[in-house]
């Protein structure tokens, strides 16, 4: 572990030299990558540095107690032996995480998918209660939600949303949101007041970049048409509506937000390129799996992960069997501590992973 901790030091420094480089400054795409290297980096070099100073530290506090101390000195050197010993092992435990292989779609803003499933107008509504608790975590988290596609229902949910939030490590804590989710609850058509339990999906989609994504302009068959509002209304007369169609693999995207159909075609594009990239990750993901079984991945898309019941304002994750009686908090976007489980959950899977 040190060795490999020494090299990425090295390898931090000279990207320092690299950056002051005339040649490297005056080229983008060097710059923007060396820069986000050398801040990948930041972390764990700066963890290895404490480290190192730390085990300097406890060196020259365990020679001294071979000097000739009086006694009230030799029991302060070995309380601070003590306190340099943990503080020694806490840095090694967080530098093991550290190093981890980092998921390069981290840092990435995501596509969100919200879909009613089983259970009709509740699932729909429960569909539009999930988007108001992403929107309102992002916007806890300072990030901006974007709509890109919504087919609303006449009860004020929704069949399906398509939603992106913009913000530096949307994706590493989204990720695991991934699946179906379950509502327990009376609802308000149900006169006699019974539990009813219904379903919606959750897919979450890093943004791809179109270095990322090689589509070719003659793949995709566009068509457009009016937009449409609830029950099938047109909403406006012009075409501005966008369906594109990669042909290759299959994947549909239509989009008709924006009254401009330049604008719904750019959308639409941003969550073709996601899925097509997603599809391309879910293959390789299948494949490394049939050799291991993934610890706790993105989570299979028909996998029921959570069952969020309202009469005992209980939210329970199946995966970690994490329950937070915290139901109304957590639908007004404080989901933190499912985020950290789940990534504490991750962590310690990779670690065993590590040491097998």
């Amino acid at each position: 572990m040190l060795e490999r901790l020494q090299s990425l030091e090295d390898r931090y420094y000279k990207l320092n030299e690299l950056l002051s480089d005339p040649d490297v400054i005056s080229d983008t795409d060097k710059l923007r990558e060396y820069s986000k290297e050398q801040s990948d980096l930041e972390d764990v070099v700066q963890a290895y540095g404490e480290y190192k100073d730390v085990t300097q530290q406890l060196k020259d506090a365990r020679e001294m107690l071979d000097e000739d101390l009086d006694d009230e000195m030799y029991e302060m050197t070995k309380e601070e032996i003590s306190d340099l010993g943990r503080r020694q092992e806490e840095l090694e435990e967080k530098l093991k995480v550290l190093l981890i292989p980092k998921d390069p779609n981290d840092d990435k803003n995501v596509i969100m998918e919200i879909r009613g499933a089983a259970g009709g107008d509740e699932a729909a509504l429960f569909a539009g209660d999930l988007y108001r608790m992403y929107s309102k975590f992002a916007e806890n988290k300072g990030w901006r939600t974007e709509v890109i596609e919504a087919s609303s229902t006449g009860v004020g949910g929704y069949k399906e949303i398509i939603f992106m939030i913009n913000g530096t490590g949307a994706y590493s804590e989204l990720k695991f949101e991934n699946g179906a989710h379950r509502v327990q609850r009376v609802p308000e058509t149900e006169s006699g007041g019974r539990i009813h339990t219904s379903t919606a999906t959750v897919a979450v989609l890093p943004e791809a970049e179109e270095v990322e994504v090689d589509i070719h302009e003659n793949d995709i068959r566009v068509d457009t048409f009016a937009s449409s509002g609830p029950g099938g209304q047109s909403v406006n007369t012009t075409m501005s509506a966008v369906r594109l169609t990669h042909e290759p693999t299959g994947i549909v995207v239509s989009c008709q937000d924006e009254k401009s159909q330049i604008k719904n075609k750019e959308k639409a594009m941003k969550v073709l390129r996601a899925r097509i990239y997603d599809k391309f990750q879910q293959e390789a993901q299948a494949e490394y799996d049939e050799n291991r079984k993934s610890a706790v991945g993105t989570g299979d898309r028909s996998e029921r992960i959570r069952t969020y019941n309202f009469p005992q304002n209980r939210v329970t994750d199946h995966r970690m069997n994490l329950t937070i009686h915290k139901l109304d908090q957590i639908m007004e976007g404080k989901i933190e501590e499912f985020v950290e489980a789940l990534l504490i959950e991750q962590q310690t899977k990779k670690l065993e992973q590590i040491g097998e």
